[in-house]
């Protein structure tokens, strides 16, 4: 039983503790066998001394190196909305629980999918019952879920003979919403003339003026219409017409037609004709959400009803950050949502079909919807 025990404590030292030697480091221990070999063969006491001081600094070396990496606490702080291709700014909280001993010359790596990744953040001196917060830029390329594994941490102190490595396992799951990109200038003039007569002649919050009045104690200082007060000498501010909720819905195939490939690769036609088509769907609920609208999603076989604020909006993104592709029998139905979207143009409704590639049947099904956008041929 206490072999047992022994074996696992050695697995589990060797699973998050590594070591391995600098060029510094490997010309020391080859001079120190160089040492070695010639007091062995000559007797000489003053190499056996030699001998001796280098050993006890490779010795010294491990025990102050390993002092360095012990009862230290990190937490990760990420922000809660990622953008792909966007940057973000993270953050890692370090502290130092050792009493009296302080940590030197610190890297601290972030491990995802296996892979220590450099982020810049290298602490000369972390003093005993201290700590730091270090920030750092985060970019990430590509949408979907983003998981960083844990933290590494390596430091060359006392002599830089070798790297000492400690693995933590401090997991952050992170979902990265697409890259939003401008809508080309043509599209959103078309998108801004659908439903701009909508407006109704009263108060309330919109865009176009209503009337002025006299400031009023708890009004918002952003309503002052500064010229008017200059002009009368006093503090006038601007009331709005409100305008009545419109109502959009966007929606996005992710069933994928019979004879095309997807391979699922960044760089392959299919995939990145999608993934074109996500941004896009991304980047009309933001555009639609600026200007106030209720906003409707449906990708693929999920809905999102109408909805407005920045949590529904939020919610768009991480649904759009995590749908996939997939592929389909030619037979099999169409959602309900999609069949239901030229009565929904019928109504009133202004409705947006986005389509990743050429689709004839879901082209037909949807006619009567309000504009059909490919990813592909916008500029």
């Amino acid at each position: 039983m206490r072999f047992e025990r022994v074996r696992e404590f050695f697995r589990w030292f060797y699973r998050y503790r590594s070591i391995r030697l600098t060029s510094e480091g490997t010309r020391f221990v080859l001079l120190s066998l160089a040492v070695g070999v010639a007091a062995i063969n000559t007797g000489n006491n003053l190499l056996y001394l030699l001998l001796a001081m280098m050993l006890s600094l490779i010795v010294m070396s491990g025990i102050l190196s390993e002092q360095c990496l012990k009862q230290l606490t990190i937490r990760r702080r990420v922000p809660k909305h990622i953008f792909a291709n966007r940057p973000t700014t993270a953050a890692l909280s370090i502290t130092n629980r050792k009493p009296r001993v302080p940590t030197f010359s610190l890297r601290v790596m972030d491990v995802v999918a296996g892979v220590a990744v450099d982020r810049g953040i290298h602490l000369l001196h972390v003093p005993p019952r201290a700590g730091t917060l270090q920030s750092y830029p985060l970019l990430i390329a590509r949408r979907g879920r983003y998981r960083m594994e844990g933290i590494k941490l390596l430091t060359r102190f006392p002599f830089g003979l070798f790297i000492k490595a400690a693995t933590l396992p401090l997991g952050a799951d992170m979902v990265v919403y697409p890259e939003l990109t401008p809508l080309p200038d043509v599209l959103v003039r078309d998108l801004t003339a659908l439903g701009h007569d909508k407006s109704t002649p009263r108060r309330g919050q919109g865009v176009a003026l209503y009337n002025l009045r006299r400031y009023q104690p708890g009004d918002d200082s952003r309503n002052i219409h500064w010229k008017t007060s200059a002009r009368q000498a006093r503090l006038m501010v601007k009331e709005t017409e409100a305008e009545d909720q419109r109502h959009v819905s966007i929606a996005l195939p992710t069933a994928v037609p019979e004879g095309r490939e997807i391979s699922g690769a960044p760089s392959s036609p299919g995939e990145h004709s999608f993934e074109q088509a996500v941004g896009l769907t991304a980047s009309l609920a933001s555009f639609f959400h600026a200007r106030s609208y209720a906003i409707r999603v449906l990708i693929g076989d999920r809905e999102i009803p109408h909805g407005i604020g920045m949590a529904h909006l939020y919610q768009i993104f991480r649904l759009l950050g995590l749908c996939h592709p997939t592929a389909v029998l030619e037979s099999a139905p169409m959602p309900e949502g999609f069949r239901t979207l030229g009565e929904r143009t019928a109504m009133g409704e202004l409705t947006i079909l986005v389509l990743p590639w050429a689709d004839p049947r879901l082209t037909a099904e949807c006619r009567g919807v309000s504009r059909v956008l490919r990813a592909g041929d916008l500029p």
